[in-house]
């Protein structure tokens, strides 16, 4: 039974490492550095005008506030015409957006935000983005708004708390419209009521500065177009132009899967499992050595990720549950509870107030359901094993037929013993082990009766 408690380790350890091996070489395969971006920035030709081009997709968060930067930096430094961002985002962390807005208004280079291609959606943190931006440009069937702060169950927060996030985010987005002469009263209901609009009411109702069909059409239309920056009024020239595409780097493409809180809570589970099966069976070691890379990989987003102290709290005590049903006959109890806790824990993982932020309820059920089968299963035949005979030891001789060889000593095991039996012994005799003592095998002889 112990060999079938290793193969399972074992089994689950390689399922593990898989997973880590997957996810190293697929980041790796889709490395494309930003270094890549500098260089073409030097070899472009000074008689065309350089813009920086900046791909934003799925939720706002420390990774995107960092390569939004990262643009913004290099467009000044190598002194481009243009950052052009286009945007399709549902929403994202407000620390994030609120930098990203920041970067954004202090930039000496003109920033166009584009909400592109066409189905593509400017939703909460999306709408600060576009009326932060020097030039807000949509593609045709696009639309944007959205933008009243929720709980991370999606409903509105209640009481003292909603009034001054919502009077902060009003505030917030004003500044931005009256900065750049667009509508205020629109990105005022955006926030409160959560109004949404098309690309062509966006257009309509000064809340965006033009549509396009693409980029291209998009930079046709942009020359000749006077921009105030931080740095003066600039005159875009755009009818020669070179567009510099600024990728994820390697480090920032780890980031970006390290705080997706569906990738946090899938390592905060393989953790506790692997530390727990290593308990379960002591120098198993791969399954250790699993848990405690994802606990530093965890640690590692942790310092970009907004934890709710709740939620942890809840699947470290799940952890303890699973461990302490090693010890504590609970006939699982234990197990089971574990379970629970760490379904909760997933619940409120993570602390912000947009539900798209927050751990899919498919990526919980799933994963606490792969987590209670195997330590289900670990636990079974943990239990099975322990109930079974010693087969290792003085205690794994007791019961054990033997054969005489001469007189005081028996072979058993593949091994001479001496021997003190209950009658005279001649060689061939059989006899039943009934206890050990010093090395000495207390046995007693088998009759030809008893053996029949």
């Amino acid at each position: 039974m112990q060999q079938k408690i290793d193969r399972f380790s074992s089994v689950f350890s390689i399922f593990l490492f898989c997973l880590f091996v997957l996810f190293t070489f697929s980041t790796a395969i889709a490395q494309n550095d930003s270094s890549k971006a500098v260089e073409d920035s030097v070899n472009y030709d000074n008689h065309h005008s350089l813009i920086y081009r900046l791909d934003i997709e799925g939720a706002i968060g420390t990774v995107t506030n960092d390569r939004v930067t990262e643009s913004i930096e290099l467009a000044e430094e190598y002194g481009a015409d243009l950052v052009l961002i286009t945007i399709n985002t549902p929403g994202g962390f407000s620390t994030a957006t609120r930098d990203i807005c920041t970067s954004i208004l202090n930039s000496k280079v003109p920033v166009c935000v584009y909400v592109s291609p066409s189905g593509a959606h400017a939703g909460s943190a999306g709408v600060y983005i576009t009326y932060a931006s020097h030039i807000a440009a949509m593609a045709y069937s696009t639309n944007i708004g959205s933008a009243h702060p929720v709980s991370g169950s999606g409903e509105e927060i209640d009481s003292v708390m909603n009034e001054k996030v919502t009077n902060d985010a009003v505030a917030q987005i004003k500044s931005y419209a009256e900065k750049h002469n667009r509508n205020v009263e629109w990105a005022e209901k955006a926030v409160r009521e959560s109004v949404n609009i098309t690309d062509k009411e966006a257009l309509e109702q000064n809340v965006i500065d033009l549509r396009a069909e693409s980029i291209a059409d998009l930079l046709d239309k942009l020359e000749g177009r006077t921009v105030e920056t931080k740095s003066g009024t600039q005159t875009l020239h755009l009818s020669k132009r070179n567009i510099v595409t600024v990728e994820m780097s390697f480090a920032q493409k780890l980031l970006n899967l390290l705080t997706n809180p569906n990738i946090v809570f899938i390592l905060m589970s393989i953790a506790m499992l692997g530390i727990t099966l290593e308990l379960y069976n002591p120098g198993s070691i791969l399954p250790g050595v699993v848990g405690v890379i994802s606990l530093i990989l965890i640690l590692y987003s942790s310092q970009t990720l907004p934890f709710n102290y709740a939620g942890v709290a809840l699947i470290l005590f799940a952890a303890i549950l699973f461990i302490a049903e090693i010890k504590i006959v609970s006939k699982g109890l234990l197990t089971v509870g574990g379970v629970i806790s760490l379904f909760l824990g997933g619940t409120m993982l993570i602390d912000t107030v947009d539900p798209n932020l927050q751990v899919s309820y498919s990526v919980l059920i799933s994963v606490v359901t792969v987590v209670g089968v195997l330590l289900a299963a670990a636990l079974y035949l943990l239990v099975k094993d322990s109930k079974r005979q010693v087969f290792i030891g003085n205690e794994g001789m007791i019961g054990k037929i033997a054969e005489a060889r001469s007189e005081g000593m028996v072979f058993v095991n593949g091994a001479l013993w001496k021997a003190e039996a209950d009658a005279p012994l001649s060689k061939g005799d059989k006899v039943q082990i009934e206890s050990v003592e010093n090395l000495k095998l207390k046995v007693k002889k088998i009759n030809q009766e008893d053996r029949s």
